[in-house]
């Protein structure tokens, strides 16, 4: 544990116990359940809360929708997506999550439950995501909403996702989005290998580790070729232009293996003229806003600020 004493003081007792998903001595479903666990220990499913859709993509994408009581007229919207490194996980793990943010905000959320990697690589995933994307714009009268006010979000995985849906959604000319919201975004194939532009040896001791990156991008990519033109669909640290992006909130813990490729994704928006608001915090590992610490809760205070402004 050679950064431990990198990690937030308050959890680091707790972290130095945790035990880390070894994608090479343990099957996927391990981790898969794994996470529903630690998900559903943290706040039980809620079925009650939300409405399922199938919106039209190949083949056809589940979403599931919170509504605020009494949502305003005109409202906006937050299409989210969740995390699990591309290979794991379900919306409805995250329904604590979007109702929240769907009470906060006086808006609607569509969480997307899109397809897991390795059974259904790239393009598939962000498919689904920009086909939920779709729909929200294109239904946005019955929705109740305002298609401008429109918000891609996403953790981790879903951030990388949240991202990467943005650029497709730019390159096929989609009306403006409100913004991005990139907690911890898992946005570059390279990080962990020996192709990374920077390898900090202060980060992905805790939480997310070379390892289970390399595995996860390994099982997101397949065996199909991917295009030059579609790599920033891919990997979004790999698209070749970030202009005409939507204003973006980007945060991330300062020993996240995460750290070197997001600060650099969001300086590379801001040299392409994009809006950026980011935020590292220190001594967070990946998911350290599963926490109840200081940290976890500045994160939860600035996300809360960031949204009101992006969907104003």
């Amino acid at each position: 544990m050679k950064t431990l004493h990198l990690v937030d003081p308050a959890v680091r007792d707790v972290i130095a116990s945790l035990r880390t998903f070894d994608p090479e001595r343990e099957p996927l479903e391990t981790f898969r359940a794994q996470l529903l666990a630690t998900y559903a220990q943290i706040a039980p499913p809620m079925p009650h809360a939300r409405e399922e859709h199938w919106v039209p993509g190949e083949p056809k994408v589940r979403v599931l929708v919170y509504r605020p009581r009494n949502l305003p007229p005109s409202s906006g919207a937050i299409v989210y997506v969740h995390g699990g490194g591309f290979i794991a996980g379900v919306a409805e793990m995250t329904d604590a999550t979007c109702l929240r943010l769907a009470e906060e905000h006086r808006a609607l959320v569509v969480s997307v439950d899109y397809r897991l990697a390795p059974e259904t690589p790239f393009p598939g995933p962000v498919e689904d995501c920009y086909a939920a994307l779709r729909w929200v714009m294109k239904q946005a009268p019955s929705l109740g909403i305002n298609p401008s006010r429109v918000v891609l979000m996403g953790h981790s995985a879903g951030g990388g996702l949240a991202a990467a849906t943005a650029l497709l959604h730019r390159d096929r000319r989609g009306a403006p989005l409100a913004g991005q919201v990139l907690i911890y975004p898992m946005l570059d194939a390279r990080t962990g290998t020996a192709d990374a532009p920077v390898d900090n040896p202060s980060i992905g001791e805790f939480g997310w580790t070379r390892s289970i990156n390399r595995f996860a991008w390994r099982a997101l990519r397949g065996s199909g070729p991917i295009s030059s033109e579609r790599e920033g669909h891919f990997s979004p640290s790999l698209a070749s232009g970030l202009e005409a992006l939507p204003p973006t909130f980007l945060a991330v813990g300062g020993v996240d293996l995460f750290l070197e490729e997001a600060v650099d994704y969001g300086l590379r928006l801001s040299r392409a003229g994009v809006p950026v608001e980011m935020h590292v915090y220190p001594g967070g590992i990946h998911g350290f806003d599963l926490f109840p610490t200081a940290i976890a809760d500045r994160l939860a205070s600035d996300l809360r600020d960031a949204l009101a402004r992006l969907l104003r």
